[in-house]
């Protein structure tokens, strides 16, 4: 049996791990609880606040931080991080910025952050490009929570065609999120995000995101790969 903890960029991907990554994971005999990454804390009433990757420097600290709390050999950590929006104090931003391969810019930027983490229960994740990459998997669903949205979901569906989503750019205008708000205006993705990503499930998650799909695989072998 294997313990996870995982620091998630937001309260978005933090529900998503646990309504849909724990339940799976458990059946592997790995047990995931998650929080959001550390932003702030008040040195008066010790409250913190969490969500939303600022500076890499918070985030580090949060981490280590955790490792250290948690120190049992049954425990493992991880991430879920955006490549969109990445803080350029992030270790090899400059160097991943040079890589026109999105895989080869998130692979050093992965590369990066388990060295700077420095341990070796540590396994570093980052989104390509966002969370939003997982509902144009399957653009279609955002139907279940978008009724009489026909028009701007089938324009969702044609923009996105065969296109692999993970690969679907970063811009400020045509980033994922983006992409879905040009369409649907009123998508929030803290009330719809994960429930659309509920529909679509894991199967097609996978099928569809590469990156994902070896981040998932390398979780479910934490405890031997047993179902």
């Amino acid at each position: 049996m294997i313990r996870l903890h995982i620091t998630a960029e937001g309260q978005t991907e933090q529900n998503f791990v646990k309504r849909i990554l724990a339940p799976h994971l458990a059946s592997f005999q790995v047990f995931v609880d998650a929080r959001c990454v550390l932003t702030s804390k008040d040195k008066l009433t010790s409250r913190e606040y969490r969500g939303g990757l600022l500076n890499y420097e918070k985030a580090q600290k949060d981490i280590q931080a955790w490792i250290k709390e948690d120190s049992r050999t049954d425990c493992r950590f991880t991430t879920m991080f955006d490549l969109y929006g990445l803080p350029n104090d992030f270790p090899g931003y400059a160097e991943a910025g040079k890589a026109a391969d999105p895989y080869e810019r998130v692979r050093i930027l992965e590369e990066n952050l388990a060295q700077s983490i420095n341990d070796g229960w540590f396994i570093p994740y980052i989104q390509l490009h966002e969370f939003e990459a997982l509902i144009l998997a399957a653009p279609q669903s955002l139907d279940q929570e978008y009724l009489e949205h026909d028009a701007p979901i089938k324009m969702l569906v044609e923009m996105v065609g065969d296109q692999n989503p993970e690969l679907i750019n970063d811009g400020s205008a045509t980033a994922p999120s983006k992409r879905i708000l040009s369409q649907i205006p009123e998508y929030r993705k803290t009330t719809a995000g994960v429930s659309v990503v509920e529909n679509i499930g894991l199967s097609t998650l996978r099928a569809k995101c590469r990156h994902f799909n070896e981040w998932l695989s390398r979780l479910e072998l934490l405890s031997g790969g047993a179902q």
